[in-house]
């Protein structure tokens, strides 16, 4: 497989494949979501579209990065939704880089949102679909996150043969700045849990494909036969 990695701003046109990372903590929180039994999330162009959303959709559930705010049900933290019943709702998510990133390549023939919590799933995705082409989005910082870097390589070794181990993706991840600005509480609308939760490999036995859905981008869990999580779909 001919695997490329990119930061979001070095993509000058969509791929025929994307998976788009992050890590820490946008689609750790996707995959959280799904499995607290949310139907599919709108990934949302900016705050004030999200917001728009709620507006025309008052059941919908929206969620953003850093502290809670007026029109914003959820914060974007994987230690905080695990405890939201999302059964059969709609999310809508906005972040500085994951959402960001996924419509960079929304005209993409296929897009998956990763992290760690989904690498198996994804890996075996890409290679169910015979994907010999895949560019890798990382999403933080401007694409030096690396995290999402050490997630994105990890998927693409596995994605080509069994043989990769995690140890030391995991390890790169867990040493990473986004990391220590998580556990030091930097950043705001963080649950003391959120990096471990970041950092568990194949939580769930799912993919996350995100497309066109008329004028919204929508990501939906696509559950991968013969894979069982630690914690499952309902």
């Amino acid at each position: 497989m001919d695997a490329r990695f990119l930061g979001t701003a070095e993509v000058a046109e969509a791929p025929p494949v994307a998976v788009v990372v992050d890590v820490m903590r946008a689609f750790t929180v996707a995959a959280w979501a799904f499995a607290q039994g949310a139907e599919k999330i709108v990934l949302a162009e900016s705050l004030d579209d999200a917001l728009a959303l709620k507006v025309r959709h008052p059941d919908w559930v929206t969620l953003k990065d850093g502290p809670p705010a007026p029109g914003f049900d959820a914060v974007n933290s994987p230690g905080l939704l695990r405890s939201v019943d999302l059964d059969g709702r709609t999310v809508v998510q906005k972040t500085t880089a994951g959402t960001v990133g996924a419509l960079a390549v929304k005209e993409a023939a296929l897009v998956l949102c990763a992290s760690f919590v989904v690498a198996e799933a994804t890996a075996r995705l890409l290679s169910a679909r015979g994907c010999d082409s895949v560019t890798f989005l990382v999403t933080g910082e401007d694409g030096q996150a690396d995290e999402d870097l050490a997630c994105a390589q990890y998927i693409a070794g596995r994605a080509v043969g069994a043989g990769t181990d995690a140890a030391g993706f995991l390890r790169r991840a867990a040493a990473s700045r986004a990391a220590a600005e998580l556990a030091a509480g930097v950043r705001r609308g963080v649950h003391p849990d959120d990096v471990a939760l970041c950092l568990e490999l194949d939580r769930f036995p799912f993919a996350m494909v995100a497309a066109l859905e008329g004028s919204l981008m929508v990501l939906r869990p696509h559950a991968m036969p013969g894979l069982t999580g630690d914690a499952s779909m309902r």
